[in-house]
């Protein structure tokens, strides 16, 4: 019995396991595809992952994929205890609108050693609809008045 948090659902399998997890498609999407990380180094997705609670989504068909094919992933940036910092969540594009994304979230939420969290955060440009359907709303006038930021959103560009 291994202690990493797993959940199923049809073909698909999420699991916190970051032995499993495929740094290639990863950094290849976060690079390439993704709005808020292109550019960015795979050593730098791979120091991120490793000092982050991180959800793999997995594509399971016992005929064509027993192993499993990544389609998926969700990093948390926690204590495990007080605060989480959901970061880098995506589906591929080819496995979208099967109901992944909430498949993802609710795992995620449902990991035992989340559910006494006081404060959750993320930043999202695009899926306000989908996190607000687990309980996120966007922040309040008092609550944007308590927040800083510390931002550098070019730093994954080359300089020339």
């Amino acid at each position: 019995m291994n202690s990493f948090y797993e959940k199923k659902e049809g073909e698909y399998q999420i699991n916190t396991d970051p032995s499993k997890l495929n740094l290639e498609v990863i950094h290849k999407y976060l690079s390439e595809q993704s709005y808020w990380a292109t550019g960015i180094p795979f050593e730098t997705v791979k120091k991120s992952i490793e000092h982050s609670l991180c959800f793999g989504l997995y594509h399971h068909n016992i005929k064509t994929m027993p192993t499993g094919r990544q389609v998926g992933f969700a990093r948390l940036i926690t204590d495990r205890t007080t605060f989480a910092y959901l970061a880098d969540v995506f589906v591929l594009e080819k496995e979208r609108g099967k109901g992944l994304s909430k498949f993802l979230i609710a795992t995620i939420q449902s990991h035992p050693e989340l559910l006494q969290l006081r404060g959750w955060l993320l930043r999202t440009k695009d899926a306000h609809g989908l996190y607000e359907q687990f309980g996120w709303n966007k922040l309040t006038e008092e609550q944007l008045q308590r927040f800083m930021i510390r931002f550098h959103p070019d730093i994954y560009k080359k300089v020339e």
